[in-house]
């Protein structure tokens, strides 16, 4: 057992777990954040998908141990206030979700990818994304949402 510290969505979260806890069961269990989801617990939907220092990973492969020190931002962290995030407004306005269970680890991914390359693509959302699996939408709206949140931050930018 090892006693951690991590920062979640810029709150600490401590705790005595061990060693072999992963971030997505230390998110769900130690820190009550439920919106990370458990899927597949073997890397391959996404639905698991956090930012830590920015970069989306599949929490399902990383140790709690390991992030700690680091910077972790789940699902929960996109609409302080109730103001929701462009991301989220634009999964609501496109019907990109259906059941929901793949969605926050798609909005976390793709706030990374318009981080990233505030401008992409069709393709390049598609690639983008390629690590989450969706059964439900077929992706296009996913794609459409991920374009409005796009413009919508672009525009955001420009604003500020």
């Amino acid at each position: 057992m090892s006693q951690i510290s991590l920062n979640i969505n810029g709150k600490t979260t401590t705790a005595d777990v061990e060693n072999r806890t992963l971030l997505v069961h230390f998110i769900r269990e130690q820190a009550k954040l439920t919106g990370t989801h458990v899927g597949c617990d073997s890397s391959s939907c996404g639905v698991c998908t956090v930012l830590l220092d920015g970069n989306p990973v599949k929490s399902c492969t990383v140790f709690a141990i390991m992030a700690e020190g680091h910077e972790i931002k789940t699902v929960e962290s996109l609409a302080p206030g109730g103001v929701l995030h462009p991301i989220q407004q634009a999964f609501w306005d496109q019907h990109g979700l259906q059941c929901g269970y793949c969605t926050p680890g798609m909005m976390m991914t793709s706030i990374a990818l318009l981080e990233q390359n505030p401008n992409p693509s069709e393709h390049e959302i598609r690639e983008g994304l390629s690590g989450n699996l969706c059964r439900c939408t077929g992706y296009n709206n996913i794609v459409k949402a991920v374009q409005q949140a796009a413009t919508a931050m672009s525009t955001q930018a420009a604003d500020d």
